[in-house]
């Protein structure tokens, strides 16, 4: 008897519902015996597009959770939910920076394609030079895909460096004839300039004392000097260097990372100029040398003088022209500057 009421209520229920109700039923049940017959063995496969729907069947008829049998009513709420999460996470995202026009974007990818061994920093750099205020990360995102991109070899910054400081260091370069040269750098903390710089086949104590003598001339002397231990730096060295006034600061054995600053322009001196040059003699090192220091000083950025050159750099507005580039170091870099036509 109970089941023949509740069936006769069934009935009665199914007669008085809408049109629109009963159709959306139907789409419920019809989807879910699509999704039966691809069924594989084993539990029901649902894909996105199956949530989607029976959510958006949700948000317009609640009452499809009566004609849900693969899944649970709960399971769907559960859907719904997260979706509305998802679309007021998307709705409230901040929408980025405004991209840059096609000008910008073709002159980066010039530019980096005249400089391989450039990265975005230094075309950063380059760029704010001329006027064209993006950030780092738009350079970044808008350089060409290399096969192997240019990797840092020094990793260590001397943080706290002292404003009266140099530090010295030596290099070893091998020419053509597999003949070995010294080059000696002298570098100012402040700016990251080179104040003096010189080669040698055979540097002596006496030669390097000199050299101390010829980068400061007169009451120029700093009040520190930062250098390694070795052995080159002798008695003759040191009696110089003290007669000057110059306490030395002397890093402990095996720790060049103690003098980063000279360290690191070693490493760009090899990375930027002499991998990619064949050294004939003495006289051609310090040729090539003094074109290098002349673009370090002038026209290289640097991210510790924040994108600017040890001798500064003024920043040209568009209106000034259009972007020339004059190679520098023999075509190894450019300089980039704005010129009226």
């Amino acid at each position: 008897m109970l089941t023949v009421l509740s069936a006769l209520t069934s009935l009665l229920s199914f007669r008085l519902r809408s049109r629109a109700s009963l159709e959306l039923e139907l789409v419920a049940l019809r989807h879910q015996v699509t999704v039966l017959r691809r069924q594989r063995p084993g539990r029901p496969q649902l894909f996105a597009a199956d949530r989607l729907l029976w959510v958006w069947l949700y948000r317009i008829w609640p009452k499809v959770l009566d004609a849900m049998v693969l899944v649970k009513p709960a399971t769907v709420i559960d859907w719904h939910r997260k979706g509305f999460r998802l679309y007021w996470r998307r709705r409230s995202r901040r929408l980025g920076r405004p991209g840059i026009d096609h000008e910008v974007r073709g002159l980066i990818r010039k530019i980096s394609t005249a400089n391989p061994r450039w990265g975005a920093p230094r075309i950063h750099g380059e760029l704010l030079k001329l006027g064209i205020e993006v950030s780092q990360a738009t350079v970044g995102r808008y350089l060409p895909w290399r096969p192997k991109a240019p990797s840092s070899t020094w990793h260590s910054f001397l943080r706290n460096h002292m404003h009266d400081t140099v530090a010295v260091d030596m290099f070893v370069v091998v020419t053509a004839r597999f003949r070995l040269l010294y080059a000696l750098v002298v570098l100012g903390h402040e700016r990251r300039n080179v104040i003096h710089f010189n080669v040698s086949p055979h540097p002596t104590q006496a030669w390097l004392a000199h050299q101390i003598t010829e980068a400061f001339p007169w009451d120029t002397a700093p009040r520190f000097l930062l250098r390694d231990r070795d052995a080159s730096y002798g008695p003759t060295f040191l009696n110089r260097v003290q007669a000057m006034a110059i306490e030395q600061v002397v890093t402990a054995p095996r720790s060049p990372w103690q003098n980063a600053y000279v360290e690191r322009i070693i490493g760009s001196i090899r990375r930027e100029c002499l991998d990619h040059i064949v050294i004939l003699n003495e006289r051609h090192l310090r040729h090539v040398l003094a074109a290098y220091f002349d673009y370090h000083h002038r026209s290289r950025t640097h991210l510790s003088l924040r994108k600017d050159c040890p001798e500064p750099r003024p920043v040209q507005p568009p209106s000034a022209g259009s972007v020339i580039a004059f190679p520098q170091v023999g075509g190894l870099h450019h300089r980039y500057e704005r010129r009226a036509a």
